[in-house]
């Protein structure tokens, strides 16, 4: 008999042919989501599955518990705060994600706020549209050049890398950085420089986030961190919306103390309507489609089921998030 496995498919199924490659190795049934509604109403079905495949909702010791079979989860995602790892590791559960098929696209999507909220892209495409461009624009419009400018980035993985080529070789920026680790690649190929946090705000034009949440990165930009940047500086998230204190955001981009932000995260998700951040004409703000292209998230999608396949067959060559359980 062939290991059973969930897919909790949110709005979408699994593109046919997807699903026809888990059908071979498995027995698949798809479900909405994993709220312990879901949970309750298929309980026999979640006792019984080996493999959990989705995105959203919450994987912890509580929906663990009632997945007494489960040997491994595969998240169509990059990030996996949405799974307890120690609860995972515990049960020996496999955790797989997609780490490189999104690198390019939301290495783009931080470009595109980069450029949109120093040119106020999105602010002035509002103003025309609302028929107020009546006159030739005065200084009151400007916006700010993004060539020659001075890019730091919080976070120099593969999402780093690709925004380092772009700034770059693209737009001839100097390229600054803050990690756990040296990057000899980006210091190389773009004249990166490994600075502390402190230097990377002071000197920096843009601060760039491409950060995952964790107990040390969540609020790792507050209050003291954005007094430290330019006045005329601008801030980028397109990592996790906690990483940075939404609260002292807002009042640093309402009092001056910093430019403008481009963010593609939030602290809340969706963002709610009544946010100042919605008010506040120096954002930009993008519901999360760091990788939401047609091509990327196919990419992800596959890869998911390519990962859910290796883990539960044995033949685990990547993309593992906790290799230290894998028997």
């Amino acid at each position: 008999m062939k290991p059973a496995v969930i897919v909790y498919k949110g709005q979408k199924s699994l593109p046919e042919e997807l699903y026809a490659k888990l059908d071979a190795h498995f027995t698949v049934t798809e479900v909405n989501d994993i709220s312990p509604e879901t949970v309750n109403q298929h309980a026999a079905l979640f006792q019984q599955a080996e493999g959990l495949l989705g995105s959203g909702g919450k994987v912890n010791a509580d929906l663990l518990a009632k997945m007494p079979a489960l040997r491994a989860c595969s998240t169509i995602s990059v990030g996996y705060d949405n799974f307890d790892v120690a609860a995972l590791n515990q049960r020996g559960v496999v955790l797989m994600h997609t780490p490189t098929v999104l690198t390019e696209t939301v290495a783009d999507t931080m470009m595109a706020l980069v450029l949109s909220s120093a040119r106020r892209v999105t602010e002035l495409d509002a103003w025309v549209k609302a028929g107020q461009w009546q006159k030739s624009i005065g200084p009151e419009k400007y916006g700010v050049d993004v060539h020659h400018k001075t890019l730091g980035i919080l976070g120099m993985g593969r999402i780093g890398l690709a925004l380092a080529q772009r700034a770059h070789f693209g737009f001839g920026m100097k390229i600054l950085y803050n990690a756990r680790r040296q990057h000899s690649e980006a210091e190389t190929r773009f004249g990166a420089r490994a600075c502390n946090l402190e230097t990377l705000l002071k000197e920096s034009d843009f601060v760039c986030i491409s950060l995952p949440l964790t107990e040390q990165t969540h609020h790792m930009i507050s209050t003291a961190q954005l007094k430290m940047m330019k006045p005329s500086a601008i801030l980028i998230n397109a990592g996790r919306g906690p990483v940075v204190d939404e609260q002292a955001l807002i009042t640093a981009l309402q009092d001056g103390t910093i430019h403008a932000a481009g963010l593609d995260v939030f602290e809340q998700e969706p963002v709610p309507a009544d946010s100042a951040l919605l008010k506040l004409p120096n954002v930009v703000t993008l519901p999360h489609i760091g990788s939401a292209t047609h091509e990327t998230r196919y990419g992800m999608l596959s890869d998911a089921v390519d990962n859910l396949i290796a883990a539960l067959t044995g033949k685990i060559e990547k993309n593992c998030v906790n290799p230290e359980v894998v028997k």
